[in-house]
């Protein structure tokens, strides 16, 4: 049974301090009367998240933790000491610790940052560290072109959002082909685009072939409806434009609009485009 995963446990006994669950071995680990249903019985299966309390035993919670062991996650301090900083962790009455030497640059309380969360050999606790390159790196991958992959969004540039790519993977995320506000922080589902031979991965939100148009069609349409059914844009648009008004590169702009004059949905003119049909 190991902290900071999630364990399907079954009902072995009840206490006055809660449910005793075991695992296919045979160890226990305390479900507390909090989060014990009336409902619940010996030999029922039950889904939990396992951890150490504050007297370093293992216990069990029904609550979804923010991350898990093994994951990225984006982590607000809540407390400052001598050996450390404390994370919301998304438990109640439990923080994440991360430890000074798991620490780069300025840990302030009150902010978020981004941090790996793991189990530490020595104490088998989960820890959190914003040291991520032991973790998170691109020397052997294990996504491909194509691929549907979870992103953490992690720091912003002047030319996109650098990404953390299914808990393992750095990548890129270009502001040209953004079609939605994004910040650092969000949890997102994109698309691995490319990736070059020195492991370089792009990604996007938007899926690759025509699954991707026709999300861009269904977008631009959607923005024509809420314009009051016109748009002032058109293949002679400038790429600033258009990604101004619609968040579409001119590349997707004109592919998602090639879709809608086909269906004759909309019609292009002098002064733009505009719906034929509501």
């Amino acid at each position: 049974m190991k902290a900071g995963q999630n364990h399907t446990l079954t009902v072995t006994r009840i206490s006055d301090y809660g449910l005793y669950l075991a695992d296919q071995e045979g160890q226990e680990v305390l479900l507390p009367n909090r989060y014990v249903s009336l409902a619940d019985k010996v030999g029922d299966a039950v889904d939990v998240f396992v951890y150490h309390d504050s007297e370093d035993r293992l216990v069990a919670t029904r609550e979804t933790p923010l991350a898990r062991a093994g994951e990225a996650a984006f982590l607000k301090v809540v407390d400052k000491n001598l050996h450390g900083a404390f994370l919301d962790w998304g438990l109640a009455g439990k923080d994440l610790f991360l430890p000074n030497r798991n620490q780069q640059g300025g840990i302030f309380a009150g902010r978020s940052y981004v941090v790996y969360v793991y189990v530490d050999d020595v104490t088998g606790r989960c820890v959190a560290t914003n040291k991520l390159k032991s973790f998170v790196n691109n020397e052997t991958l294990t996504v491909r072109p194509r691929e549907e992959v979870d992103l953490l969004v992690a720091s912003e540039s002047e030319i996109g959002y650098r990404v953390v790519i299914d808990n393992r993977h750095w990548g890129m995320l270009y502001r040209n082909q953004l079609f939605r506000p994004v910040q650092v922080g969000d949890r997102l589902r994109g698309y691995v685009t490319k990736i070059t031979d020195d492991h370089r991965i792009d990604v996007s939100l938007r899926q690759p072939g025509y699954a991707g148009v026709q999300d861009g069609a269904d977008q631009l349409l959607g923005m024509l409806r809420e314009a009051g059914g016109r748009l002032p844009l058109g293949d002679d648009s400038s790429p600033e434009e258009i990604h101004r008004r619609t968040q579409l590169s001119k590349k997707a702009f004109k592919r998602s609009l090639g879709v809608l004059l086909k269906r004759g949905i909309v019609a292009a003119d002098a002064e733009g485009i505009k719906l034929t049909k509501q």
